[in-house]
């Protein structure tokens, strides 16, 4: 079943579900996950797709899955292919069972 809706961003949903409730801003969490305020900002604001490394420290902080992260960016990346439809392909014959 196609969504009608664009998935929410990994990023905006760490700034409202983690970040937010424990007011935490992006400098403070950039540090306590080793990385840079910049990288941080770009990720939260939807600006950079959540990465194996992102999803992972994001785990470590937050006692979460990498997976989930990731398969949150998986939605999201594939609902925009959709969206775009661009791709041409036949399709394979049938395999005799």
């Amino acid at each position: 079943m196609e969504r009608l809706r664009e998935p929410v961003h990994p990023g905006k949903v760490f700034m409202h579900d983690v970040l937010s409730p424990l007011e935490l801003n992006v400098t403070e969490a950039a540090r306590m996950m080793g990385i840079t305020r910049k990288s941080l900002s770009e990720f939260v604001n939807g600006k950079t797709s959540c990465t194996v490394q992102m999803a992972l420290r994001i785990s470590m902080v937050t006692d979460t899955s990498a997976e989930s992260w990731l398969s949150m960016q998986a939605n999201l990346d594939l609902w925009k292919a959709r969206q775009k439809n661009s791709v041409s392909v036949k399709e394979f014959p049938k395999m005799a069972v």
